[in-house]
């Protein structure tokens, strides 16, 4: 369970940052006219080294304040390369947490813009490859977002194989791993599927019986249809 501050106990300077902050994008909606488009309301992203300045050792609350910071703002209006660079910093930041992933893979990346969507998913798949085996979870979401959203199933096939190739710990569920097999299928490239399927069982990698009778019998199906 993840080791939470009470308020008391955060610096007085990071909640003056943090009311400062909010204080300033209230003060700058209030003076726009209603119409007014607001996609470059969002400031230009500080670099990593300078929130790491700001922190005084406090990176991982600072990383949590400037998310809360950054999601104040309109997000049918932002501007996403401003957004990526945001959310770059603060995962440079503090690379254990998992709160620009989450944003991005679960907020920024549902929208109905196909293109700020794809945006914000390269972005979880980027910052995936520096951690897999933490990170995999957010890719996987990606990666049905890419197959059910945008029904781009190249791409979520590109997502789900990185899944596959690059996570080593044991704890990344068989499902996650398996994710390629089944966008292959959809895609109806049943030879890959069958070889694929047919490696997971021969090379000793499964060892539930109950997944191993299910992969058998999804391998035999794959083999009856032409």
């Amino acid at each position: 369970m993840r080791d939470e501050r009470p308020v008391g106990a955060v610096p007085r300077w990071v909640l003056l940052l943090l009311g400062a902050a909010f204080a300033a994008h209230v003060a700058l909606q209030a003076g726009r006219p209603s119409a007014a488009p607001i996609a470059h309301s969002l400031p230009p992203a500080p670099s990593a080294e300078a929130l790491s300045l700001a922190a005084f050792g406090e990176r991982a609350l600072l990383a949590r304040v400037t998310m809360l910071y950054l999601q104040a703002f309109e997000l049918a209006e932002l501007d996403y390369e401003r957004l990526i660079a945001w959310l770059s910093a603060i995962l440079e930041l503090d690379p254990r947490s998992d709160y620009p992933l989450f944003a991005a893979a679960r907020v920024y990346a549902e929208v109905a813009d196909p293109a700020r969507s794809r945006a914000a998913l390269e972005f979880v798949y980027e910052r995936f490859l520096a951690d897999p085996d933490r990170r995999w979870p957010w890719l996987a979401h990606a990666a049905l977002l890419a197959k059910h959203r945008l029904k781009d199933l190249p791409l979520a096939r590109r997502y789900a194989q990185a899944i596959d190739r690059h996570t080593r710990s044991p704890g990344v569920p068989l499902w996650a791993k398996q994710m390629e097999v089944f966008i292959l299928e959809d895609m109806g490239e049943l030879e890959a599927a069958k070889v694929m399927l047919g490696g997971l069982l021969e090379g000793g990698y499964i060892n539930d019986p109950a997944e191993a009778a299910f992969l058998k019998q999804r391998l035999d199906a794959l083999g009856t249809r032409r």
